[in-house]
Order: C-alpha cells, then structure tokens, then sequence
C-alpha cells in the first residue's frame, strides 16, 4: 500500500480558521491554503498506509479518555533565529495540548516518535517567508485573540499535491475504545 503522510491536530474553528487562513496566504506563505488552520498534537508523520487502521483505533483511544477544555489564543510569538515561524499563541489550554501529544505519540502506540523541538502548542501564521513578511505578521496579529472550548481532534492525511485533508474526527468522550485497547494510563486530562 506505501506510505502516506499524516498528522493530528486541533482545528482552530470558524471563523477565527479561516481568517488567520487568509492572513497567512496575505503574508505571502504559499503553504497557507493548503493547511487547515491548526493546533498540532502530531506533526507530519511517515506510516504505513496499513497501518492507519491501528492508528485511528490508538486515536479513538486517547479521544476517549480526554474530556473538553477552553482553548484561547492571545498575541503573537516567534521561533525566529532557531526556525523561520510566527505563531499566535495558546495562552489557555497549552497543559491539555502537551497533555494529548503525549499520549498520541505514547511510546506504545502505533505512531510513537520523538520530535525535533520541545512541544509548544501554537498556531502557525507565518513559516518560511522574507524576514519583512514574518516581522508584518508579527506585529500584526500581536492583539489577536480568540476562545473556544476544545471538543476534540482530528487526523488529517497530507495528498501528494501538498495540501492536507481531514480523514476522520475523534470527540472527546465518545470515541469507543477497541476491546484490544485495554491499556490503562495514569492521569488525565487537564482541564477547566
């Protein structure tokens, strides 16, 4: 079947995803269209095509075992020199985030993987532009705000034409656990 690409993310909801999606294409970030407006709990990842199966049952998993939370974005931030990114950030509900990536790349699950920078939940609005666009988007956004309350994730699968597409969706709370499954896991959820 070869490999596909995938990532798990929180979509940051209407209306506030399409206008910072149409504030990043503004910057001059050609990517922006073709990525929904996001929280990212598992960054792009190579799998299996046969293992997407395992996947959602892992995710359906950890849905089930999370519960909602607010989520509020305030200002703007920078992964500048380290990495060319503007972000807005998560200035509420950043505990709940780090808590699902955690598990959602558990060790013994089917997409465990270490990544390249510490986790710091954000919502990107600028990546890899001219040092002038990424300063605009900077200042810019620097009063945006926005708040909703997080009901769950999804699991999206990146097309070879680059742009990336929602497979399926897991609510908090009402995903049904596979019999399998049976693990159990200290802790849970941050929330309210």
């Amino acid at each position: 079947m070869g490999t596909v690409t995938i990532g798990v993310s929180i979509a940051v909801p209407e209306p506030h995803g399409s206008q910072l999606q149409q504030l990043r294409a503004g910057f001059g970030d050609a990517a922006a269209h073709g990525i929904p407006t996001h929280v990212t709990l598992l960054p792009p990842t190579e799998v299996d095509g046969g293992a997407l199966p395992a996947v959602e049952a892992h995710l359906a998993e950890v849905a089930a075992r999370g519960r909602p939370f607010p989520m509020r974005l305030s200002g703007t931030g920078t992964f500048r020199p380290l990495s060319p990114v503007v972000f807005v950030q998560v200035v509420e509900g950043a505990s709940a985030c780090s808590w699902l990536q955690k598990r959602v790349r558990d060790a013994s699950g089917p997409v465990a993987r270490e990544l390249q920078f510490p986790y710091h939940p954000h919502v990107t609005v600028a990546h890899g532009i001219e040092e002038a666009a990424m300063d605009r988007a900077y200042e810019e956004l620097s009063d945006y705000a926005a708040q909703w309350s997080c009901t769950g994730f999804a699991l999206y699968e990146q097309g070879p034409d680059g742009v990336w597409r929602k497979l399926r969706e897991f609510p908090f709370g009402s995903a049904t656990v596979p019999p399998q499954a049976g693990r159990v896991e200290s802790g849970s959820l941050p929330g309210r």
